[in-house]
């Protein structure tokens, strides 16, 4: 189920208070600025959140942080990649720090998404 009620107020606190990295990015993806595609923040589907999801892509974007590269946040995403793959949807993934030294091609990435 996509944005389960349950979860709003969590959803809110989230797009309160965004990342810095999430904040970057999100100045590009929001108000359809990025190829014409409209972008939602922090989205749920069944147990998961989202970082950003282009419905009309089927497209998640997750930025990740530090509690990504342990062996339990690698695991974790895995699960949740294939949850979301099983729902038909494409993933893709940054590191936060590639947001910040390689912005356009972090642009790019997403916008070749649209085309696959």
């Amino acid at each position: 189920m996509i944005n389960h009620p349950n979860k709003k107020e969590h959803r809110r606190r989230l797009r309160n208070n965004l990342t810095p990295a999430e904040a970057t990015l999100w100045l590009a993806l929001k108000n359809k600025q990025l190829a014409g595609r409209r972008f939602k923040r922090q989205v749920s589907f069944g147990r998961y959140i989202v970082d950003f999801y282009c419905p009309s892509e089927k497209l998640v974007i997750e930025l990740d942080g530090e509690n990504h590269f342990t062996e339990t946040g690698y695991k974790h995403d895995l699960r949740r990649d294939k949850y979301l793959s099983d729902l038909g949807l494409k993933v893709i993934r940054f590191e936060n720090e590639v947001v910040f030294h390689r912005y356009e091609g972090v642009l790019e990435v997403i916008q070749e998404a649209f085309r696959e």
